[in-house]
């Protein structure tokens, strides 16, 4: 958006703007689930629109991207010391997996009494696949009210391949700042996911739920690599010129062009030009976060206590949301695919809230620390 003569660190301690983007990427993704259950992804403008609020995965992942990065891009800007990739795993999987577990598990307790129109996902193999986030490696696990979870098994594999990425990166740059070879380096990864997408739709026998595997959507952590990158090097980022950009990019977004309202289009060119402007949308929400003077209308309003209070337990919004969603459809009385798209988000907020934050009070001890570098992915 801008440049600047003089490269500035990277961000100290919680940065409260970037926990409340984390209220708007959970929101977006109850709404997306609420127009889904209600029945308004109709293949036209509306369906489209309530469809592509699924952008706010987009924006979790180029989120993680830019925060778990940012300490390989410090440490070789000043020479430093890599991060240590034992606690880097254990700090992962204390925030990541009790939630987790405890979500899984009190999911599969509701449907001992709940009835299930799905067979997806049962028994002991259903059960151990979601509990090792392996459901996405075969057709047949995405249980009902943890459909939602294979974005979060497609996060955990970029948990693990960062720290190959971050080791990978400072041996092409020998150790040193090489911000140019950095940056190419971060371009060959988010091409991957268009020759993913290529790979997809051309070879037959490839398993159909290859389409949500992590390659597909390697090109949103790899725009927030590049943001890491970026913070390094530029002093400003136009804010209102920056979101300007992510609201066209929506806006294009709910046309033919990213194709039907689902998350894997069938058309190649749809799928690519979707996950293309789901990456500009992300990025240009999040870049005036991280880069530059946070002195601005967008960091203000991603700063209000209230938006970061919300942003703290999203991580368990997001976890929650879709089991407390399919309760709400039967507490209303509506049959799958009809209801007010509304009146369902709403309810589904108001009380997934409450569970959310209890499960953050319960899980919180085990993993929370003194922040020390950046504010947590989660």
């Amino acid at each position: 958006m801008t440049d600047a003569s003089a490269p500035r660190t990277a961000p100290v301690g919680r940065v409260d703007s970037l926990t409340g983007i984390r209220s708007l990427a959970a929101l977006l993704v109850c709404a997306t689930h609420a127009a889904f259950w209600t029945g308004k992804y109709t293949d036209n403008v509306e369906g489209w629109f309530f469809a592509r609020l699924e952008v706010g995965v987009a924006i979790f992942f180029v989120l993680s991207g830019y925060l778990l990065f940012t300490p390989w891009v410090t440490a070789l800007r000043k020479s430093g010391a890599a991060p240590d990739v034992g606690r880097y795993f254990w700090h992962r999987a204390r925030r990541i997996l009790p939630a987790y577990w405890l979500t899984v598990l009190g999911v599969y307790l509701v449907f001992v009494w709940k009835e299930d129109n799905s067979t997806l996902g049962h028994g002991t193999e259903g059960l151990v696949r979601n509990l090792t986030l392996t459901q996405t490696y075969g057709f047949g696990y995405l249980h009902s009210g943890l459909t939602h979870m294979w974005s979060l098994a497609t996060e955990v594999v970029f948990y693990l391949l960062l720290p190959a990425f971050g080791w990978v990166i400072s041996r092409l740059c020998g150790g040193r700042w090489c911000p140019g070879v950095m940056i190419g380096a971060v371009i060959v990864l988010m091409l991957v996911s268009p020759a993913w997408a290529v790979a997809t739709h051309h070879i037959d026998g490839l398993d159909v739920t290859a389409r949500l595997w992590a390659p597909a959507f390697l090109i949103w952590f790899a725009g927030g690599m590049l943001l890491a990158i970026l913070g390094q090097l530029m002093r400003n980022w136009h804010p209102l010129l920056s979101v300007l950009v992510a609201v066209l990019a929506f806006q294009l977004s709910c046309t033919s062009l990213a194709g039907e309202p689902t998350i894997t289009p069938n058309s190649l060119s749809a799928t690519i030009v979707k996950s293309v402007l789901y990456l500009v949308i992300a990025v240009g929400l999040i870049a005036p976060l991280a880069i530059g003077s946070r002195d601005h209308w967008w960091s203000r309003a991603m700063s209000r206590p209230a938006v970061v209070w919300f942003g703290e337990i999203s991580y368990e919004f997001f976890l929650v949301h879709l089991i407390v969603l399919e309760l709400v459809m039967d507490m209303l009385g509506y049959p799958i695919f009809s209801g007010s798209v509304v009146g369902v988000f709403i309810v589904t907020v108001v009380l997934a809230t409450p569970v959310a934050w209890a499960l953050h009070q319960v899980t919180a001890p085990l993993w929370h620390k003194r922040k020390s570098a950046v504010v947590s992915v989660r």
